[in-house]
């Protein structure tokens, strides 16, 4: 895998893993009880994408890290799942 193709991946990952991790921690203004007049109750109180983006990073590298192993270091890929896998008949 060149450095495109990788950068190209990660930025998958990354991005998957952002929209999967958004919910995480996040406060509603009913829960502070702090509802901004012409929102949903539901809104978030106070933003917090700054800690999705760190908490994101570092999910999509350790993951990205695992598949790096796994095509890299171990030699798997696609090709290979069958194989892995035991087929019942």
């Amino acid at each position: 895998m060149s450095w495109v193709s990788g950068a190209a991946v990660f930025f998958i990952i990354w991005w998957t893993v952002l929209f999967a991790a958004l919910p995480f921690g996040l406060k509603t203004q009913d829960d502070s009880e702090d509802v901004t007049l012409g929102t949903v109750s539901s809104a978030p109180g106070r933003p917090h994408m700054l800690k999705a983006v760190i908490r994101t990073t570092i999910i999509s590298l350790i993951i990205f890290g695992g598949l790096y192993y796994v095509t890299r270091v171990l030699g798997l890929g696609f090709d290979d799942i069958p194989i892995v896998i035991p087929q019942v008949d």
